[in-house]
């Protein structure tokens, strides 16, 4: 009997060897990746000694890398017809070069994040002159474009979708580009429902503004609106992007508070010189780097397409194509996107508001892990 138990050991032991032998001649043949996995005829899962995938070239190709753990499940379920198990141990055995990275989930403390929700300007005179002949974006006329009336119906359906969905309760801070097609599209949006002619309630815009038609808006109940210049839009050449005086749109926008910028007059804007996508990226960066100076949790951003298209194009490299899509895709008049930012590197001081140091009173705590090594090391 122990013959024959013998006998039967080294012929499970030769037809593991030959799976594994075979496996790695098909990746091999197949894949730039090289696999060795050990597997037990006794257990109904993977144990994976080591997992590891080698190049072989000095520049992979992103569609390889993403499926490399498509090719190990696809392996598995043609090697044997035991149902392959991807329990949490074993994906978090794969270190981060072994797995493609939008394969994982992430996870940050709460507090080391904010919730943004971007909204590119409602559509403006430009906008349509723009479409039919790309050099009106060239034409004085078109200096520091306001909204049309389609524009604020716009502005007026997604005023409704904020409040409806409830993100109008929940935003703490609203910043805006200071353009009079961003001021207006901030204001109708988020601003307070309904004009009100108390004396003590000053507006958010006064009537006609533009040459809008359109009544005053009232500050009543609506989150602070804060002009902050390094979410403009693509600086320079083009008239449409060089903003009035400050003190030209404090008439017009009284109860929004326009203190962080520097100059009353645009400084910025150049009629020779068109700033390039890498400085409007960079200028992006700044600007998201200096959100973390502020308290509020939940922003929205009134800002242009340009922007947004160049500062958000830095991100979303390490996801899923479609996810990156998501992040980049240019916006559209009046679109609102709502996205997460982190702070990795502790650019922010807010302490975390919901976080609770538990073992109050104090007791004993003696955890699991701890009982698990314990046992290990008696076996031992």
């Amino acid at each position: 009997m122990i013959a024959a138990l013998t006998g039967q050991t080294a012929k499970l032991k030769l037809q593991s060897e030959q799976t594994t032998q075979k496996m790695l001649v098909r990746i091999n043949n197949t894949s730039t990746m090289s696999i060795g996995i050990s597997y037990s005829p006794r257990l109904t899962r993977y144990q994976p000694n080591s997992l590891a995938f080698l190049s072989s070239s000095s520049s992979s190709s992103s569609s390889s890398s993403s499926s490399s753990f498509s090719s190990i499940i696809a392996v598995r379920s043609q090697s044997t017809s035991s149902p392959l198990r991807c329990s949490p141990h074993h994906l978090l055995s794969l270190s981060g070069s072994d797995m493609d990275t939008s394969a994982r989930p992430s996870l940050f403390p709460l507090h080391r994040c904010k919730t943004l929700h971007l909204v590119r300007h409602a559509q403006g005179i430009h906008n349509v002159e723009g479409d039919k002949n790309y050099k009106a974006y060239m034409s004085p006329e078109y200096f520091d474009a306001h909204i049309n009336p389609p524009g604020w119906q716009q502005v007026d359906n997604l005023c409704k979708h904020v409040h409806e969905c409830g993100l109008a309760k929940r935003i703490d801070l609203v910043i805006a580009s200071p353009l009079l097609r961003t001021l207006q599209t901030a204001v109708g949006v988020f601003g307070g429902e309904g004009y009100t002619v108390r004396t003590d309630i000053v507006p958010l815009m006064v009537a006609n503004t533009g040459n809008s038609g359109r009544a005053a808006i009232s500050s009543l109940n609506c989150p602070p609106i804060v002009v902050v210049e390094l979410c403009r839009e693509h600086l320079g050449v083009h008239p449409c992007d060089k903003r009035r005086n400050i003190s030209d749109y404090q008439f017009l926008f009284p109860a929004i508070d326009f203190s962080l910028i520097e100059s009353d007059e645009d400084t910025w804007w150049k009629a020779d010189i068109r700033e390039t996508k890498e400085e409007v990226a960079a200028r992006g960066l700044k600007f998201l780097n200096w959100l973390w100076t502020r308290k509020e949790k939940e922003i929205a951003i009134v800002t242009h397409s340009g922007f947004l298209f160049h500062t958000l194009n830095a991100f979303g490299n390490d996801c899923h194509p479609l996810v990156k899509k998501e992040i980049c895709k240019h916006f559209t008049n009046c679109e609102l996107r709502s996205m997460v930012i982190v702070d990795r590197s502790m650019m922010g001081l807010d302490p975390p508001t919901t976080n609770y140091p538990g073992k109050i009173p104090p007791g004993l705590d003696l955890r699991s892990d701890v009982v698990d090594e314990k046992t290990e090391e008696r076996s031992i």
